[in-house]
């Protein structure tokens, strides 16, 4: 026993042990919870090699001192195996970061190799072998080896090569093949791809080496100003009836100015004419989007904002399509569908406080000259101090009332589910609007313009002084939202509905 304790106490192994544990512990201080776990596995490759030692402990206590001479030495070379590997993480995860030096994993475990094999040459030569003999030796061996495995080297290369390049990071998104996702792991032989199913693709290095990819989603191949992006084509056709300037100008407008999640403000959304096909124009809504994860998502709303912009104006996606008429039921079909449609105008017309003093004739010729204006989430229904000569009445949905303030700051005055209208005073008077109207869940409305509304008032010129009213309490309501800020150019309370009287008279030229 007294040889067993003479030989551990009496030699280098307290003293390297001792550095090694304290070098290790104060690693594992530093390092981050991922780090940690190699610090793990190398307080176990020493504890490895401290076994050994013991080993050699015990074959000293028992006589053979020179077989315990020798596994002393192997577990000399060990100790040092595991002091490179130490050095070489406190070196390029402690040292190098600080000083903005970002090296690949893979560059640190080349150098932690390239110490393990000086580390053994100089043991070796120390032992007095020949290294020159030993060298040639080891190229035989290596070209052999180099020809069997001739494919995993070349992944473990081309693994090398993508992180000493930076082709691609962790957390990019790439496409290659039939394979779109995000890179989460990128290891010597193999690189791992997530992709929006939650399949974890394995690809083989050389692979990616020998073959295209495309990097999306990248900083800086993102969107100018540093926002990261993907530029997106939605593409959509519409028939030789209606211009492509208008068609360009109101599709840019719409999803340029609705708030649509993951669409990216600047560059704004263009559109463009792409292709003269039969029957139709083909079009592409180009627009930048910030997330690749969410493509189909965000491309769906994209698309629904497009479909509103284009109803709103009346005009048809142009699709292939083939007609069947059935002379027996045409008529009928179509007249019920005309006469459901009017049902519908009418209740919307009826649930308005301005149009209940019309007489039942009258709201059902309004009715008839009513335009359905459907719009997304996000849309802006009329913006505040644009002049337009029509109001919108609210069927079904809900929309946000904000008003912009003199210091620029926007505030929701309120909401207006369905049956409300907006925009009376521009009907009636020809006044800017007063704030602004955003679609806040996808809303269906009815447009009524002057002239769908200049016959009856001026068949009934009375309807001024009793519209008034209901034109002067919405206006009450507006100043106490706004408070002290007036946006009406009407003096106040007494005087307020005759000047709101002269100006529908004036506005109509009754």
């Amino acid at each position: 026993m007294n040889e067993f304790f003479a030989f551990l106490l009496q030699r280098e192994t307290p003293y390297i042990l001792t550095a090694l544990l304290l070098f290790t512990l104060l690693l594992n201080r530093l390092f981050q919870a991922p780090d940690r776990i190699t610090m793990r596995h190398t307080l176990l490759f020493l504890l490895f090699w401290l076994v050994i030692d013991v080993s050699a402990a015990v074959l000293f206590a028992f006589g053979k001192v020179t077989i315990a001479d020798g596994v002393h030495s192997v577990a000399l070379i060990g100790f040092g195996l595991v002091a490179i590997r130490l050095l070489g993480s406190f070196i390029f995860r402690i040292v190098l970061p600080p000083l903005s030096i970002q090296s690949p994993r893979i560059v640190e475990d080349i150098a932690v190799i390239g110490g393990y094999f000086l580390w053994l040459m100089f043991c070796l030569s120390r032992t007095g072998i020949e290294l020159s003999s030993l060298v040639a030796t080891s190229a035989v061996v290596t070209a052999v080896v180099a020809f069997a495995m001739q494919d995993t080297l070349g992944n473990i290369l081309g693994g090398l090569a993508l992180q000493l390049d930076a082709s691609f990071q962790i957390g990019d998104w790439i496409r290659f093949d039939d394979v779109s996702g995000q890179v989460v792991e990128i290891h010597w032989r193999h690189t791992v791809v997530m992709t929006r199913n939650g399949e974890k693709v394995v690809v083989p290095n050389s692979q990616l080496m020998k073959n295209k990819f495309f990097v999306i989603g990248r900083q800086e191949l993102g969107v100018p100003g540093g926002m990261p992006g993907w530029r997106r084509w939605i593409w959509f056709n519409v028939g030789y009836n209606v211009p492509p300037a208008q068609v360009i100008t109101v599709v840019e407008r719409a999803v340029a100015s609705a708030d649509i999640a993951n669409v990216a403000r600047m560059p704004s959304p263009s559109c463009v004419t792409m292709e003269f096909t039969a029957g139709s124009i083909r079009y592409g809504l180009r627009y930048w989007m910030v997330d690749p994860k969410d493509d189909d998502a965000t491309d769906s709303a994209v698309r629904l904002h497009v479909l509103a912009a284009l109803q709103r104006r009346g005009w048809r996606i142009a699709v292939p399509e083939q007609r069947t008429h059935f002379v027996a039921e045409d008529k009928a079909h179509y007249k019920e569908i005309r006469k459901r449609e009017l049902e519908r105008r009418l209740n919307a017309l009826s649930d308005v406080e301005l149009f209940k003093m019309l007489e039942p004739a009258e709201r059902e010729k309004m009715a008839r000259r009513l335009v359905y204006a459907p719009f997304a989430q996000g849309d802006v229904i009329t913006r505040q101090g644009a002049v337009a000569h029509w109001l919108y009445i609210v069927a079904h949905g809900e929309a946000r009332v904000v008003w912009e303030a003199p210091d620029g700051q926007q505030h929701e005055l309120t909401r207006l589910p369905g049956g409300n209208v907006f925009g009376e005073m521009g009907l009636l008077t020809g006044a800017p609007r007063v704030a602004t109207l955003i679609a806040a869940a996808d809303v269906e409305c009815y447009r009524l313009d002057k002239a769908g509304f200049e016959d009856i008032i001026r068949a009934r010129p009375d309807l001024a002084e009793s519209m008034s009213e209901t034109l002067d309490a919405r206006a009450r309501t507006i100043e106490e939202l706004q408070e002290r800020y007036q946006k009406y150019v009407v003096p106040r309370n007494g005087d307020r509905r005759a000047a709101i009287v002269s100006r529908i008279r004036d506005f109509f030229g009754l």
